[in-house]
């Protein structure tokens, strides 16, 4: 295993011929930025004032000190956003003939990124406020920028203050309106301007979930008895061959991403795979997107649970790896921003968290960009049951990513076959809170009906699902490793961004493309004969107000991968 930190984004494309040309602006230009004043002001697209601070449920506290340092990523808009939609419906049709007719990053920047005047005019604008420009890039359609809460309020006419979280026992900051600024253009969204909502990993420890309920943890689930673990719990291997069963394939030539909020210590990983007598060979790196640290260790207050299961998962089913790069960053729109421009592009991606954006639209030009681009985003579905206001679906509620349900699952034996399948009783699912409307391919006839009670108008997910419950080994925060201890839907996304790994190994061997965002293909291929090939129906359990029905249903929905599967996504 080779283990590489890759910190730092400030030299990414485009960033220093921009800050070529703020450093040759005159004084007067610089000052022509300022004088135009809040009454031409251009908008910011995106929505990002908390309804807590606009409704007043949030008491002010105060407000930010001036001279206190924040970060922010400012992203632009796409150009055409009517042609990219157009572009992404075309080439995700199986029966369209740009049908995976990709581009590349570069290609995707001349098509619908910003221009080139256009970011250089946010630099210049952004830097004659003293922010410093510190990374983004245009290819990435962001500016990174650092300086002080002064700054930052007369760049974008606001004032940062303050508030008591209404429920949670801490003080948050926000805008006290929706960002303006003095740019001829609108941007599309500033990240970094609140921290109402906490990232969180989307797993379960089985003694907190029991405590939380009041039972004992032996009660909570019967350990896993047919895993090559200790204590027969799973491992990654055990997933790849319940669910692939093969050893042709392997995830060669590919690269895998994992999008995460904290860094991990690499030294867990290595544990894992001593203690259960294997061998990683793909080289692992860890990437900061935007500055944040890419160390985690358990002794500063940072846990690696997450990070590390992450890895296991994705290896465990794509063994042979390309490459496995870990996405560290504090914003969402600067990780993503990196894994659409990253060399080499992570062509399948997992997502372990769950978090409340101001706006749900915010990802949604990256979402289609990664579509445009051939790239294949898991999020997993949550551990909190029915999806509503209170327990968080974003982003695997968004309608440009897939998500990632969870099960029980059975193995014939140690290292071996599916045997039996049923609903996770805690995966996440229903119809989007977010009230995103439901896609294209949810309306075709067969997929929302009345035994799984969908929506017709919203949203509903998971999209496919796989194994999740209390059942797994795990290493890490440089400790003890437990077996059967943590579950979570968080296994499952990075567990299907392996097996889409060797999906494109196969595709690419017969002179294919990739698969990309494949939800407009397997959905209309669902409702026909290539259905009981493809996936594993998970018919019983429930979990909230959804149960498991035969076909889609609202908790785990079109089940967990076979094998034929691979073979039919070459089509």
């Amino acid at each position: 295993m080779t283990s590489t930190a890759l910190t730092g984004t400030a030299a990414r494309n485009g960033v220093r011929g921009s800050l070529r040309k703020v450093r040759g602006l005159s004084f007067a230009i610089a000052m022509a930025f300022l004088a135009t004043g809040t009454a031409q002001a251009a908008e910011v697209l995106t929505h990002h004032v908390r309804d807590a601070v606009s409704a007043n449920t949030a008491a002010r506290v105060g407000s930010l000190p001036a001279n206190q340092v924040m970060r922010l990523d400012v992203v632009l808009p796409v150009r055409d956003r009517a042609g990219l939609d157009a572009f992404v419906a075309e080439v995700t049709n199986p029966a369209s003939p740009s049908y995976r007719q990709y581009l590349t990053p570069e290609q995707f920047t001349a098509r619908f990124g910003p221009t080139q005047a256009d970011y250089d005019a946010v630099v210049s604008y952004l830097a004659g406020f003293g922010l410093r420009v510190v990374g983004g890039s245009r290819d990435g359609m962001d500016v990174q920028v650092s300086g002080p809460v002064s700054a930052v309020e007369k760049a974008f006419n606001v004032k940062m203050r303050t508030y008591q979280h209404p429920t949670e026992n801490r003080v948050f900051f926000s805008p006290d309106r929706e960002p303006t600024t003095a740019l001829a253009t609108p941007l599309w969204h500033v990240s970094g301007l609140d921290n109402y909502s906490l990232p969180h990993p989307l797993y379960v420890k089985k003694s907190d979930y029991a405590k939380a309920n009041g039972i004992n943890p032996e009660a909570v689930v019967p350990h896993a008895t047919t895993g090559s673990g200790p204590s027969a719990s799973f491992l990654g291997s055990d997933m790849r061959a319940a669910y692939y069963g093969g050893t042709a394939l392997t995830g060669a030539g590919q690269n895998l991403g994992l999008f995460e909020y904290e860094g991990t210590d690499l030294a867990d990983l290595t544990t894992y795979f001593k203690n259960v007598n294997q061998t990683n060979s793909v080289p692992v790196s860890v990437l900061s997107t935007d500055g944040t640290s890419t160390s985690c260790l358990y002794k500063s207050g940072c846990d690696d649970t997450e990070q590390t299961l992450d890895m296991t998962q994705a290896l465990g089913m794509a063994p042979g790896l390309s490459s496995l790069v870990m996405y560290v960053g504090s914003t969402d729109t600067a990780i993503i921003s990196a894994m659409t421009t990253h060399s080499p592009l992570p062509t399948t991606i997992g997502c372990s968290w769950g978090w409340t954006p101001a706006d749900p639209s915010t990802l949604d030009p990256y979402f289609e960009k990664m579509a445009a681009q051939g790239q294949t985003f898991f999020a997993a579905s949550g551990d909190s049951s029915t999806w509503s206001r209170r327990n968080e679906a974003w982003p695997a509620d968004d309608a440009y990513v897939i998500s990632v349900g969870g099960t029980d699952l059975v193995t014939a034996s140690a290292a071996g076959a599916w045997k039996s399948e049923t609903a996770w009783v805690d995966s996440g699912g229903g119809i989007s809170p977010d009230k995103i409307a439901i896609p294209s391919w949810q309306k075709l006839s067969g997929v929302i009906n009345t035994s799984n009670k969908g929506s017709t108008t919203l949203r509903n997910g998971p999209d496919v699902s796989a194994n999740a419950n209390f059942t797994f080994y795990t290493c890490a925060d440089q400790t003890s490793c437990l077996a059967n201890e943590y579950g979570g839907t968080s296994f499952a996304a990075p567990m299907w961004a392996g097996f889409i790994a060797l999906v494109n190994q196969q595709i690419v061997a017969n002179g294919g493309t990739r698969v990309g965002n494949f939800n407009a293909t397997i959905y209309p291929q669902n409702i026909t004969s290539t259905y009981a090939t493809d996936f594993h129906d998970i018919t019983s359990g429930k979990s909230g107000s959804y149960s498991a029905v035969t076909g889609y249903d609202l908790v785990t929905g079109w089940g967990s991968p076979k094998a034929g599967l691979i073979t039919t996504l070459q089509q």
